[in-house]
């Protein structure tokens, strides 16, 4: 931010803060709303395979011990 000021001030930053915004590709709605839901199904498919491994685990350690 400094070197913003020796070169140009609040302006040159701004002028270059306007173009590297300029170069973001921004996704669309559908392309959030399919990344959305996939996300949440692999969130729920994980929870339930750690869920599942935690069952089996915890049978298998209730068996041992008894």
């Amino acid at each position: 931010m400094a070197e913003a000021k020796k070169k140009g001030g609040l302006k040159n930053w701004w002028t270059g803060l306007k173009a590297e915004f300029s170069k973001i590709i921004w996704p669309t709605k559908a392309s959030i709303i399919r990344q959305t839901v996939i996300v949440v199904i692999v969130t729920v498919i994980m929870g339930i395979l750690i869920g599942l491994i935690d069952q089996v685990i915890q049978f298998g350690l209730n068996n041992i011990i008894k």
